[in-house]
């Protein structure tokens, strides 16, 4: 078999030791399947605007509580949004502002990539 004149072995050997262990990457590949919903990535767009409660998230979307509530453990599961009670309430909010940002980048892709 004729080599790839473009191997460079030694900087693809580099490469792999700064590539994120399997855990790392399992975790990643988990986020991005969570990302695949269309409701999960709604309610990330709104939490990144507003803390919301579950009945603000349920007249927003105009889908069952059960739907909102499912969703919702699956982003928090992936710690993407966390939960804090105010009164009798329990909010949602977006984790952290690495998944605000990730949330922004992808729109900002899509947005330039329709151009």
């Amino acid at each position: 078999m004729k080599k790839c004149e473009r191997l460079d072995e030694t900087l693809i050997k580099q490469m792999m030791e700064i590539l994120p262990g399997n855990n790392t990457i399992i975790r990643m590949a988990d986020i991005f399947q969570a990302l695949q919903s269309e409701t999960r990535l709604k309610l990330l767009f709104l939490l990144t605007n507003k803390d919301m409660c579950v009945c603000e998230l349920t007249y927003a979307l105009d889908v069952t509580q059960s739907a909102i509530s499912h969703s919702l453990r699956t982003l928090r599961q992936l710690d993407l949004v966390r939960v804090k009670k105010e009164g009798r309430y329990t909010v949602y909010y977006i984790a952290d502002e690495h998944v605000r940002l990730l949330i922004e980048m992808c729109k900002q892709h899509v947005i330039e990539e329709g151009k």
